[in-house]
């Protein structure tokens, strides 16, 4: 928790107190419902939490911003951002069922009133937003196809509206088609932990 404080010093009481209660929450769950290896678990603030918010460093989505996270899995980044943008709304997609229970649950949990979660395939998703987000779920072309048609055509917010993807590794390859249009950030410029090293934002205009 001090990770987080230390990066994000001006959180209020409430969000402090959500953030500190991810960790018994996704304990419990991950025991029942394996949504993060189970020894990466005890980096749950360092892998997960921080890195999902890591997407703050690029871009602060103003009141009444619509994001969709697609393939949130047990809620990331979707529930660090939520948490973060109280006044913005969060859609957390994804395809497993027994995943989004999780994500459902924890949100639940710790009082978020701007998240709603949706059992669904990104094919299936009609409605509109101002930026899909997602963790590593396939590559970026692949991505950049299925998502295209949600994005919503008048933008709201200091970047235009598009995909912002949190990757690592090695992603000449993947950006290679966009790479006109893609920005790519690296997350250790942000943050000094070594996990961070290889890890990006790749931020994707449409």
């Amino acid at each position: 928790m001090e990770l987080i404080t230390r990066y994000f010093p001006n959180l209020s009481p409430e969000q402090k107190k959500q953030i500190a209660a991810l960790y018994d929450l996704y304990i419990d769950w991950n025991s029942k419902i394996n949504v993060i290896s189970r020894k990466d678990i005890e980096n749950l603030y360092e892998h997960h939490v921080l890195h999902s918010m890591s997407i703050a460093q690029i871009i602060s989505f103003r009141p009444g911003s619509r994001i969709l996270d697609v393939g949130t899995g047990g809620g990331f980044p979707g529930i660090p951002l939520a948490i973060l943008f109280p006044e913005v709304e969060f859609v957390l997609l994804d395809s497993i069922g027994k995943k989004i229970k999780v994500a459902t649950e924890i949100a639940k949990a710790i009082g978020l009133k701007n998240v709603q979660t949706k059992h669904l395939r990104i094919q299936d998703e009609k409605d509109k937003f101002d930026f899909v987000v997602s963790r590593a779920v396939m590559p970026l072309p692949d991505l950049v196809a299925l998502v295209r048609k949600n994005i919503a055509p008048r933008p709201c917010n200091a970047l235009p509206n598009g995909l912002i993807c949190l990757k690592g590794g090695e992603l000449q390859h993947e950006i290679q088609k966009f790479r006109k249009l893609a920005t790519s950030y690296d997350i250790s410029e942000y943050f000094k932990e070594e996990y961070f090293q290889s890890k990006k934002i790749l931020y994707v205009p449409l």
